[in-house]
């Protein structure tokens, strides 16, 4: 698979005419809890030429291919350009850190961990902290509403409530690993326990089979992220150098 990614890659280089800075994989792979049957989520930024940004009407800022049905599995690809990646850096995306650290890379053409220094001070801690208590609360919404779950959807609440969690005890950039995450619950055992065995369940199982619900895992959703949805509104506001990060866009496009 990791050929045919390389491959697609290169193709999407070439047709769309665009070179490729960092690729990634984003999802319960790099996640750490993936299944079987599994999708491979390959992320990448990318940038146009230079003069696809000196002109009055803007490039379509993101590339957003179909889900392929490979012989080796379900490949979802998809990129935003750099202006773009940037752009939503300002606005605090927590995405953006979880693919400069995603455990599966695919390519850099440009090390972007180098710049860290300009990139780090842009994460805000409130805001982070609301968009994964958003993702939470969404599929809570979604996936508990009847007496069975799939597995899957706990780990899409699990996970986003735990950064959540870390961002408002470290105030710092959360780990995008599962497993980095659960020392959170050290003082919780039966929790980690019961979270160790739905891992052992999605390793062997179609993601899409439902469970009977877990009442410990529920009561402890619903109580997490009540607690941190107050204690989130008393986290800080940071921001980075807006002129640093436009030197970081020029060099990106070829102007330094």
């Amino acid at each position: 698979m990791r050929s045919l990614i390389e491959t697609r890659l290169e193709t999407i280089a070439r047709e769309h005419q665009i070179k490729i800075l960092y690729a990634c994989e984003s999802g319960s792979r790099a996640w750490g809890f993936p299944s079987p049957d599994s999708d491979y989520d390959v992320r990448f930024i990318y940038v146009h030429p230079l003069e696809g940004y000196l002109k009055l009407d803007e490039d379509r800022d993101l590339i957003d291919l179909p889900i392929e049905d490979t012989s080796v599995g379900l490949l979802d690809m998809g990129g935003w350009d750099i202006r773009k990646t940037l752009r939503l850096l300002i606005k605090s995306n927590p995405v953006i850190w979880e693919w400069l650290q995603s455990p599966i890379c695919y390519g850099c053409n440009l090390d972007l961990s180098e710049y860290r220094n300009i990139i780090d001070p842009f994460f805000s801690p409130i805001t982070a902290c609301h968009h994964y208590l958003s993702i939470c609360r969404n599929t809570m919404s979604q996936a508990l509403n009847g007496s069975t779950a799939k597995v899957k959807k706990y780990f899409y609440m699990l996970r986003p409530l735990l950064s959540a969690s870390w961002i408002e005890r470290y105030q710092s950039i959360p780990p995008m690993e599962l497993d980095l995450l659960l020392p959170l619950l050290d003082d919780q055992p039966e929790i980690k326990i019961a979270i160790f065995g739905l891992q052992e369940r999605k390793l062997l199982i179609n993601e899409q089979v439902p469970i009977p619900r877990i009442a410990m895992i529920d009561d402890y959703l619903g109580s997490e992220l009540e607690r941190l949805q107050e204690a989130a509104k008393f986290l800080p506001v940071a921001t980075g150098d807006r002129a640093s990060l436009d030197r970081l866009f020029q060099k990106c496009v070829g102007l330094k």
